[in-house]
């Protein structure tokens, strides 16, 4: 997912940056709100700073949107109730008030582009993975032929994690597409769930884990194919 951060305090870029590239996002930065509509191609979601030197923030926001569907969180330190409500008429999805957690601004990267109808999973259809064959229409797993019954929330990590074809699946991704928001035990819950879906299968590899960051579709497996 590629992210536009526009972003005046070099201090806020140069911590996020690298933060959110851990996570699997592509991120390109302004310092200023000049030249923002000239970089709205391939963006899949705006990170807007209202507090820009050269322009006003909710002008941006406003102009964005007149411009392009793309989606918008704003991301500052105005947070007063009508501030809030401003950003939100002026076009945007969210809004994010700093400081913040990075886990939290990532969630909603993620949840905004599925209220968006882009999740990033597969297309509609059969995808197998070596002997998994996995029913994205249905929401059947078949493993060398056997039937599995998995939950709803299993069925959705495993199409999210094989959907990925490979790229690391952030937990934050998974959490935020699975169960719509975040939580003290979150990590726990989806650990667990994994745990569950590997044992289920019978396939421990075919979900591994990379540690402090989400899961992904084992190297050794090949690529996903879609039927």
């Amino acid at each position: 997912m590629r992210v536009l951060l526009v972003e005046d305090d070099d201090r806020v870029a140069d911590a996020l940056l690298p933060a959110l590239a851990r996570r699997g996002l592509t991120v390109d930065r302004l310092a200023t709100g000049r030249g923002v509509l000239d970089r709205l191609h391939g963006i899949d979601v705006v990170l807007l700073d209202l507090g820009l030197p050269d322009i006003d923030g909710v002008t941006l926001c406003r102009a964005i949107r007149a411009a392009s569907d793309v989606a918008i969180i704003v991301v500052s330190a105005r947070g007063e109730v009508d501030d809030r409500i401003l950003g939100l008429h002026a076009g945007a999805d969210d809004y994010l008030v700093k400081p913040y957690d990075v886990g939290e601004l990532v969630a909603r990267v993620h949840a905004v582009r599925r209220r968006r109808g882009d999740t990033g999973a597969s297309s509609p259809g059969s995808v197998h993975v070596g002997d998994v064959d996995i029913d994205l229409v249905r929401h059947q797993v078949t493993v060398a032929g056997e039937s599995i019954a998995l939950s709803r929330k299993e069925f959705q990590v495993l199409a999210l994690v094989v959907g990925a074809g490979g790229a690391v699946c952030t937990r934050e991704r998974i959490i935020a597409e699975v169960w719509g928001r975040s939580w003290a035990g979150a990590n726990r819950t989806l650990d667990v769930h994994v745990a569950t879906l590997r044992t289920k299968l019978g396939r421990p590899a075919l979900v591994e884990t990379v540690r402090g960051v989400g899961y992904r579709l084992a190297a050794d497996v090949g690529a996903a194919e879609e039927g």
